[in-house]
């Protein structure tokens, strides 16, 4: 199990940007198990919606590719480098993620040659898929 400040170590992204709160399971070039806590107090629900919040399906996204970064960028020869973003594809959003929502964040990496690469990615809260979807990354 991975905690935050460990994360930092793998991953760039910090607060309020930093979208994973803890890593269960990673095998450095394969996979990735993280969650998401979903807090009320999260700036975007402000806006999205007043009376209604919801988690942006963007934001369920980020999460799933700095999963998918915890298992490209933990390989050695990563260390130091950033997974940005290649395309999105295939990704579909089944049903909302809320406040109090324990958002589940698992990638499999299915292809990679060079610094690019394809993740399978699957969120879901309570055992039912939220979203999922292909991530393409590059490593630079």
């Amino acid at each position: 199990m991975l905690n935050k400040e460990e994360i930092k170590k793998i991953i760039p992204q910090r607060e309020p940007f930093l979208m994973i709160d803890e890593v269960e399971a990673y095998t450095p070039g394969e996979s990735c198990v993280a969650y998401k806590n979903v807090d009320q107090n999260e700036g975007y629900f402000k806006g999205h919606f007043p009376g209604n919040p919801i988690m942006p399906g963007v934001l369920i996204v980020e999460s799933l590719a700095q999963a998918g970064a915890i298992a490209i960028l933990s390989m050695e020869e990563n260390k130091g480098k950033n997974a940005l973003f290649g395309g999105i594809d295939k990704m579909k959003f089944k049903k909302m993620v809320v406040p109090g929502d324990k958002l589940k964040l698992e990638v499999k990496i299915i292809k990679r040659k060079g610094p690019i690469g394809i993740g399978e990615a699957v969120a879901t809260v309570d055992e039912k898929i939220v979203a999922k979807g292909e991530l393409t990354f590059a490593v630079v």
